[in-house]
């Protein structure tokens, strides 16, 4: 039996991938939870093999949770399972140290199939997703550039952003201004949406 972990914060979500694959003769959910944090003490006491994991939960999200997972649960492989497929999101999730990562309304028995292969540890990406990746690339933004456009994105003066990551306002508008001119955009609130689109946050 391949024991699972399921970790997605709406909980209907949980009960219909759990009843799904339930039905697998060689699959077993032994463990549902509704935060990232969650997932590793989880995954230690129940000594689980593949933890599929959402991507935007409280706590942590599914991409650091698969890096904590990798770190601190080496025998357990993770793969994400997502309603958002964005290319940004995969590079990030398999640089994470996730397994494989498919999108929520792939069919059941695809990704049944794509647990076993995870647990015999093989790679499983969404096709699309593999695809659009290629074309958009990875992120232009560097770390700080990323940081800041996270902080901004709730509409933050940028005296708020400067005190919030402990930079000069100078720095934060130069961090923007490079920001916004990577992604194309005009305006900080259209860098924010790009990046948030293409997943490079």
């Amino acid at each position: 039996m391949i024991r699972l972990l399921l970790a997605d914060d709406q909980a209907l979500v949980r009960g219909a991938l759990a009843a799904l694959l339930d039905l697998e003769s060689d699959l077993e959910v032994v463990a549902q939870v509704g935060r990232g944090d969650e997932v590793v003490p989880a995954a230690r006491e129940a000594r689980v093999d593949v933890a599929l994991l959402d991507v935007e939960m409280p706590g942590l999200d599914g991409i650091a949770t698969a890096a904590a997972l990798a770190t601190e649960v080496p025998g357990c492989r993770s793969l994400i399972v997502t309603t958002f497929g964005r290319p940004g999101y995969l590079r990030r999730a398999l640089d994470a140290g996730a397994s494989g990562f498919v999108v929520k309304d792939t069919p059941s028995g695809q990704l049944a199939d794509a647990v076993r292969r995870v647990h015999s540890g093989l790679r499983v990406v969404d096709p699309d997703l593999a695809v659009a990746s290629l074309a958009v690339g990875s992120s232009p933004l560097t770390e700080q550039e990323a940081r800041v456009l996270v902080l901004a994105a709730d509409g933050g003066t940028v005296a708020h952003v400067a005190a919030e990551a402990h930079l000069s306002e100078g720095t934060v508008r130069n961090y923007l201004s490079s920001a916004m001119g990577k992604s194309g955009a005009r305006t900080r609130a259209e860098a924010v949406r790009i990046a948030q689109e293409n997943g490079w946050l």
